[in-house]
């Protein structure tokens, strides 16, 4: 807030200081020049139009005396005008940043399109990471950062296209955002070439590949298969893809044995995490927190039907042992080698109800009919367990 402050301060200065100068020629064309130069402008109006990114709509109003760019019909080169015209390249470093950080993903995009010198503040990584955090930090995992860098890496193999292609990601930036990112050069044979100035490495170019839901990435989905009784309470690996018209997920679960993918489409955010465990669904998870459980705590644990299935992590409560009446006080459930794990979704009397694990030399325990428990993680945080009782059935399961 302190360095918001300053901001809106020193481009309060800035501004007030133009009052002290001959005024343009084209000033009188402007429609919004009696907001800003008005002797009455106010910090409070400053950051308004900071949060409302109203900058992009002051730039449109530019007219071609106050142009940033002449841009040549024979040259790839742009190159600022030399001009006593004032520019929004004139203001402070620091106001210029403080504006386009405050600019949403659709408006960077526009400004990018303006000039050389925007284009390369704004598809700056450390201006898309904040918008990357904010949007997809909470489903975006290290495995799906490995399966970007992988898709990177064969982006850059097969980079070299025939001319008039595009591939899909570039054809729906071209499309669906006001970019102009992608340009035409001519080489020596003068043969025209596509290319894209953007890197394909960036931040920026990673948000528009989720954004567009052509990159598939890996993530968990919460009671998969529409909410199916035999996955409630459980939280299973997937590939998904964003849907940008309805801004819900498709997913594309891996087969089980025999049984192929299973796919779901319309999948809400809240139904989605990133992988709390960086292990894959096959494997084993080494449990770390057997001495450490104690009755009431909440637990994941992996389960899966047969040896043919991948892990599912599955919620649960740390219960008493039979020998044990509950009592706080009295309770020594913590000192003893085994763990009871209950599943209160259930009825008492169900299988699926109960069980206990070693807590000493625990690894899978489980059998072809009641299925194999694996790995266990416990959960400290207060925010996973309120996703957990928000997804509690509405009725006990049998």
């Amino acid at each position: 807030m302190l360095l918001y402050f300053i901001t809106c301060i020193s481009f309060f200065l800035f501004l007030k200081s133009l009052l002290l100068k001959p005024l343009p020629s084209w000033a009188t064309e402007m429609r919004l020049f009696p907001l800003f130069f008005s002797q009455e402008l106010s910090l409070r109006t400053i950051s308004k139009l900071f949060r409302n990114g109203f900058w992009l709509g002051f730039l449109r109003q530019i007219p071609e005396g106050m142009t940033l760019v002449r841009r040549s019909l024979t040259s790839s080169v742009e190159n600022v005008e030399d001009s006593h015209d004032m520019s929004v390249l004139d203001l402070p470093e620091l106001a210029l940043d403080c504006i386009l950080e405050r600019l949403p993903p659709s408006a960077l995009c526009q400004m990018a399109s303006v000039c050389r010198s925007l284009r390369e503040r704004c598809v700056s990584d450390h201006i898309w990471e904040r918008h990357m955090k904010q949007k997809w930090g909470r489903v975006i995992g290290p495995a799906a950062y490995r399966e970007w860098k992988w898709h990177v890496a064969s982006k850059r193999n097969f980079r070299v296209l025939k001319y008039g292609r595009q591939t899909s990601l570039m054809r729906f930036m071209s499309l669906r955002w006001p970019l102009q990112l992608i340009r035409t050069e001519v080489d020596a044979n003068n043969s025209p070439k596509q290319r894209s100035s953007l890197p394909v490495d960036s931040v920026m170019n990673w948000y528009l590949a989720l954004e567009s839901g052509h990159f598939w990435f890996p993530a968990q989905v919460y009671n998969r298969e529409n909410g199916h009784v035999g996955f409630m309470l459980s939280c299973y690996d997937a590939e998904l893809s964003y849907d940008p018209q309805t801004d819900t997920f498709q997913a594309r679960f891996p087969p089980h044995g025999r049984r192929a993918d299973a796919r779901e489409c319309g999948i809400p955010w809240e139904r989605l995490r990133a992988p709390p465990i960086d292990t894959s669904p096959h494997d084993l998870h080494v449990s770390d927190c057997l001495n450490d459980l104690h009755p009431g705590d909440h637990i994941e644990i992996q389960w899966r039907r047969n040896k043919e299935f991948p892990y599912g992590w599955w919620y649960g409560v740390v219960g008493h042992l039979e020998s044990c009446n509950g009592s706080e006080n009295y309770c020594q459930c913590h000192k003893s080698d085994k763990v009871v794990l209950e599943f209160n979704h259930y009825t008492p009397g169900s299988r699926w109800r109960q069980t206990t694990v070693s807590r000493k030399d625990h690894r899978e325990e489980g059998n072809e009919a009641d299925g194999f428990y694996g790995g266990i993680r416990k959960i400290k945080s207060e925010a996973e367990i309120a996703v957990w009782k928000r997804l509690w059935p509405s009725e006990i399961l049998e």
